[in-house]
């Protein structure tokens, strides 16, 4: 376990949070106060250590999930930089089981709380110890109390403030830390400098330390019997129960600074280096308990264009040596083609790798993101794949030149290694491919990468919907085809009675022939050629919920065959279907969406301009101050729609959808659907 001086072996951390908090600019200023780069990358110049792919650059923004590896103060540290944006949520999800401790990075904003609720969640439900890290503390412009009162709302386990800020009129310009007792005022660039703890400086401090301690109590008891009494517990009673409390997910500690002035950096990182239990830990969580083998966990998969398949790993126990053979669960083998330690896109080869480390196996065609691999074959490995989210954004996908489709479900099958999340659909009724994912950029990424790596051209559009159509009402057909044209002809003819059944009953074809006047071994045929027309009706789209009985015919003792009845099974349906009142059918879906409770009344909205039918609302369960609304929906009316919940929410709303009924579309928009597929086809 850690202790005051470090020393506990190499530990992973995640840097998680939402979109435009600081995350990447704290990895720089991480990575520059650990002297591992001597010059600080700034997004907007394109020179990060991370985003560095063309995707991030085009968009200021991480796309996928940046490794770096640093040390300070002789431990050694893996930094992993997750995506902010919401999309690329899958990312974070693959990795966060094998670190050690997350920090999760906000702004003083009350306004963007809510932003914080899916990552503290998910560390919650994944029981990993984590940080809150209040960036760009420069720009708070109220009471950081308060504002940790509000932040409280978005997290399951009781935030714990470290620290307070001092202030110089309305602006931050340093800090007391409540477990040293001691000052700081900020230095821009540089370390802080102590400063005199006195006057309304100490009084807050007293006052902020006591409730510190207050809440670190709760769960100690001779801690507790201390304050009772008066006694000042020493420093290092204190520095270990934040160490234990923080391993145990009692509490989650709050820290401030500023990415961008490099102010309170190394205040974390001495918080990070004392108080994050090692890789045991990870180990626990997984259930494991090594015998000797070597273990190492994939977080990430990766396809560079020059090295090719890179697997990003955690060592949970044991050494790795370059070309060791590992065997995934179900008893593959593999073998090691190198170990690196990465910075962002550089690698630095190692020889080994040792317990805790985090680094890029390369070439290893069998590992999957989520694997553990043992170097023993018969080792007992729990499956802890992480849940893959379900998609919330579709579109058509094609290759601009046809000869490219094959080479496209390859590329595409590559693209999911990387990121579980994006889905492949192919509909053979609509003739379509479609990939799915968590958004409209997800899906433009994905789209940018097929090209820049692997040179497709594409063409992308929303997907088709799968209307279907079926009769309100029955009539009696005769079909009769004859054919003479020299040697055998062809006759069939018989006499159906087409009739609607229930919503839902599907296809259903009788026998009610009597006397033979069509012989049995040519009624399947005549089914056939039924089935043949029900997949595309006199609207043009496929029949559903209708039963057909041949009641009658003839037949002629030569010519009649197989093809001549199939043939007079579907002229009898192709002249009947018109004359039963053909209606188009539209797929309904069952919709929940998962709002912060002040956007429900605007959903409500947005639910019913979309043609849906509200069922009603909930609180969301385990979810403090958000709601779970219930609707009905057209699924023509869902494209989109993720993109709509997210501009009303900040970017945290969302939904999941199945399907319900197929329900009766007539007027305008079925007469404009009808006219789109005709023209189309």
């Amino acid at each position: 376990m850690p202790n005051r001086n470090g020393g506990s072996g190499p530990r992973a951390v995640a840097l998680v949070g939402p979109y435009g908090s600081g995350k990447t600019t704290l990895l720089e200023s991480i990575l520059l106060a650990t002297g591992t780069t001597h010059r600080k990358g700034d997004i907007a110049q394109g020179n990060t250590v991370g985003d560095s792919s063309p995707e991030a650059r085009a968009r200021r923004m991480s796309v996928e999930v940046n490794c770096a590896t640093t040390e300070y103060l002789g431990d050694r540290f893996t930094f992993l930089d997750c995506p902010g944006s919401i999309e690329f949520l899958q990312d974070s999800l693959n990795v966060l089981p094998g670190v050690d401790a997350a920090v999760v990075v906000c702004e003083p904003e009350p306004a963007k709380v809510q932003m914080l609720k899916p990552y503290l969640k998910r560390l919650d439900a994944l029981n990993i110890p984590h940080f809150l890290f209040v960036n760009k503390i420069d720009k708070a412009s109220g009471s950081l109390r308060a504002l940790l009162t509000m932040l409280q709302d978005a997290s399951d386990k009781p935030l714990l403030l470290r620290q307070i800020p001092i202030w110089d009129g309305n602006v931050v310009t340093g800090y007391v830390d409540l477990a040293l007792e001691r000052a700081f005022v900020y230095r821009a660039h540089a370390p802080s400098e102590v400063l005199e703890l006195a006057g309304d400086v100490r009084d807050r401090e007293k006052d902020a330390r006591f409730q510190m301690l207050e809440k670190l109590a709760d769960f100690d008891e001779h801690l507790m019997e201390d304050l009772l009494s008066d006694v000042e517990p020493e420093r290092d009673a204190v520095f270990a129960e934040l160490a234990r409390e923080l391993r145990d997910g009692h509490l989650v500690p709050a820290l401030m600074g500023s990415a961008e002035g490099d102010n309170g950096i190394r205040r974390l990182l001495k918080a990070l280096r004392h108080e994050v239990p090692d890789v045991g830990a990870v180990s626990h969580r997984h259930g494991l308990e090594p015998d000797g083998e070597t273990i190492a966990q994939v977080l990430k998969t990766y396809h560079s264009g020059h090295g090719g398949r890179i697997s990003l790993c955690r060592v949970l126990s044991g050494t790795l040596e370059d070309g060791a053979v590992l065997y995934t669960r179900d008893g593959q083998d593999t073998r090691v083609g190198g170990i690196a330690a990465l910075k962002g896109e550089a690698q630095q080869k190692l020889p080994e790798a040792m317990a805790g480390d985090t680094v890029a196996l390369l070439r290893m065609d069998a590992a999957k993101t989520g694997d553990l691999l043992s170097t023993s074959k018969n080792a007992a490995l729990p499956d802890i794949t992480p849940p893959v989210l379900s998609p919330v954004y579709k579109l058509a996908i094609e290759a601009a030149d046809r000869k490219d489709e094959v080479k496209l479900t390859a590329a595409i099958h590559r693209l999911q290694e990387e990121d579980p999340s994006l889905l492949l659909e192919q509909d053979a009724a609509l003739r379509e491919i479609s990939l799915l994912g968590q958004g409209e950029i997800h899906l433009k990424v994905a789209a940018e990468k097929l090209t820049s790596k692997y040179g497709l051209k594409l063409n992308m559009h929303p997907p088709r919907v799968p209307y279907k159509e079926t009769i309100r009402k029955g009539t009696s057909q005769r079909g009769r085809h004859k054919r003479q044209s020299g040697g055998h002809g062809q006759f069939g003819d018989v006499v159906i009675e087409i009739k609607p059944v229930p919503r839902g009953s599907g296809f259903a074809f009788v026998d009610q022939i009597k006397g033979g006047v069509v012989p049995k071994q040519w009624i399947p045929s005549v089914e056939k050629g039924v089935m043949e027309y029900l997949k595309q009706g006199p609207l043009g789209f496929p029949v559903v919920d209708v039963a057909v009985a041949l009641v009658d015919g003839s037949y002629h003792s030569v010519d009649s065959s197989d093809a001549a009845f199939q043939t007079a099974g579907r002229i009898a349906m192709q002249e009947g279907m018109p004359n039963c009142a053909p209606v188009l059918l539209e797929p309904v879906m069952r919709v929940q969406i998962h709002v912060p409770n002040e956007a429900t009344a605007k959903v409500n909205a947005v639910v019913s301009a979309r043609r849906g039918q509200l069922m009603g609302f909930d609180a969301r369960d385990g979810w403090t101050g958000w709601d779970t609304v219930e609707a009905q929906m057209p699924l023509s009316e869902l494209h989109g729609l993720i993109v709509e919940l997210r501009s009303l929410t900040q970017g945290v709303g969302t939904f999941e959808m199945e399907f319900d009924h197929l329900a009766e579309l007539t007027g305008k928009l079925a007469d404009q659907v009808v006219a789109t597929h005709k023209a189309a086809a």
